[in-house]
């Protein structure tokens, strides 16, 4: 399926200069995407409406309409607005969770509304027809791999998980599947919200609770910025690696210069969202029907590959 996704991206890219002459029909694209209230959620929105802008000017019969949503609440709002007041012919969702938006993301599917999900995965799979994300669980499973090759085996971690969605607890799975068979215990686990100001204070907890962490995993690199100013702040030399995930430019920064306590990472493009809007679109226009689960790769991010994945003038 990935390889056909990206044929189906550069076909539709063609489409671009000559996309009245596909388009019949004024057909509608809700794009519905969590509020920009973090590094990584910031770049989906810079992405979802650098999307609707150039599909917009190519397919004057094509309208994608975007819409962001600070709570899962506001979301569930916004698809009922946005279902009342046109018909939709597709929605590529982003749900802020998981389970408030599985039930009125159905509705719109029974409404007879192609659906592409992204990232945060329904909590019934089966509303979908198009899925597009990174590989949550190698990112936590590379990251285990990692820190039992560099512990030795052994030794204590804090993990922090994000919010309750498909894909934390497939990073969380990747991640104990990862140590499983190790002497890593993991003494805490709490979720911190994919909020660095809320990792924070966790970090802190942590830091109180237990005097000896041999490595934080911060699930998410908001999040691992406010651990490492927390273990900074703590002058605590007992930590020898805290590691975060999605590709963060200043996290990659830190791989780059060989920064000792975040040697590597993993990524996790926002940049996914354009991918589902123009597959999307794609499908819609009959140019290359897109159906099934795209994955996105998610090696290890070291020092001799960082550069590929640098790219300091993004928004994340």
């Amino acid at each position: 399926m990935q390889k056909k996704t990206w044929i189906a991206a550069a076909a539709l890219g063609a489409m671009l200069v000559t996309g009245q002459a596909w388009a019949a029909d004024k057909k509608v694209v809700a794009v519905s995407i969590p509020a920009a209230d973090h590094g990584w959620t910031a770049g989906v929105v810079y992405h979802a409406q650098a999307a609707a802008k150039e599909l917009n000017a190519a397919f004057p019969d094509i309208d994608v309409v975007v819409k962001t949503s600070p709570s899962a609440s506001a979301q569930v709002s916004a698809l009922e607005d946005l279902s009342a007041s046109r018909k939709l012919d597709a929605l590529v969702i982003l749900p802020y969770t998981s389970e408030e938006l599985t039930a009125p993301v159905k509705a719109v599917k029974d409404a007879g509304t192609f659906i592409t999900v992204v990232d945060r995965g329904l909590n019934d799979p089966s509303i979908q027809d198009l899925y597009v994300a990174g590989d949550n669980i190698a990112v936590g499973r590379n990251t285990a791999k990692f820190l039992v090759e560099k512990l030795g085996g052994k030794g204590n971690l804090v993990v922090l998980r994000g919010i309750p969605t498909v894909i934390d607890d497939e990073r969380i799975e990747g991640f104990q599947d990862g140590i499983k068979g190790s002497d890593l215990k993991i003494l805490d686990i709490q979720y911190a919200n994919w909020n660095s100001d809320d990792a924070f204070k966790l970090m802190q907890d942590y830091l109180a609770k237990y005097p000896q962490i041999d490595a934080v995993w911060a699930n998410d690199d908001d999040m691992l910025l406010g651990v490492l100013e927390a273990i900074k702040q703590s002058g605590r030399t007992d930590i020898k690696f805290a590691l975060g995930g999605n590709g963060m430019k200043e996290i990659i920064k830190k791989v780059i210069d060989g920064d000792a306590m975040t040697p590597v990472e993993t990524p996790y493009p926002p940049s996914m969202i354009k991918t589902a809007v123009y597959l999307t679109v794609a499908h819609l226009v009959g140019h290359a029907p897109a159906r099934g689960t795209v994955k996105l790769d998610a090696p290890l991010i070291t020092k001799e590959n960082a550069q590929e994945y640098y790219f300091p003038d993004s928004p994340f």
